[in-house]
């Protein structure tokens, strides 16, 4: 079974819809969306 394969049954999964709404609340935060911003300048080289 491929990788891909393995995570979309994850995905599908109760544990991984738990997860995943889990992330996406995580994500909807602003001190999070803040976090990510920063992470992303600095990795194009934006400090």
């Amino acid at each position: 079974m491929s990788l891909v394969n393995r995570i979309q049954r994850f995905l599908h999964s109760p544990k991984g819809r738990a997860m995943s709404g889990k992330a996406q609340r995580y994500l909807q935060k602003p001190e999070t969306q803040h976090k990510l911003r920063r992470l992303v300048a600095k990795l194009r080289g934006r400090h």
